[in-house]
């Protein structure tokens, strides 16, 4: 297994564990009564539960474009130090961003964003 693919199944685990928490503090604001139902007309979540969730959602629309990307490089033999380094700099940053935006730290967050955008494009650069 690539080192890419490697980064890209521990991706796979942090978007998991995203999932996880978020539904754990969507269980604790509203009950488990509502979790488990079909949320329909419920309001918002607010605090970390409402910010788990967003950055859970965040990272699935990320994964959307990152899965391609590590695909797309190993089948066209395209896979290197550079590919390497974005996969490396999307799970960190990655990581970084969920803690963050679950802590309430606006700024860092987005910072955190932008590098796991960086090293999506650190790959796509290799790919054209």
């Amino acid at each position: 297994m690539t080192t890419e693919f490697k980064i890209l199944l521990w991706s796979l685990a942090l978007t998991f564990v995203q999932m996880l928490v978020a539904t754990t503090g969507t269980a604790l604001q509203r009950g488990f009564a509502a979790a488990l139902g079909n949320r329909e007309g419920l309001r918002e979540l607010t605090g970390w539960p409402g910010r788990a969730r967003r950055a859970h959602l965040n990272m699935i629309e990320n994964m959307v474009l990152f899965v391609p990307l590590l695909v797309i490089a190993d089948i066209a033999g395209r896979d290197d130090a550079m590919t390497e380094l974005g996969a490396l700099m999307f799970f960190w940053a990655r990581l970084a961003y969920a803690i963050l935006y679950v802590a309430g730290v606006p700024y860092l967050r987005t910072a955190a964003w932008a590098v796991s955008a960086v090293g999506m494009l650190l790959i796509f650069r290799e790919l054209v």
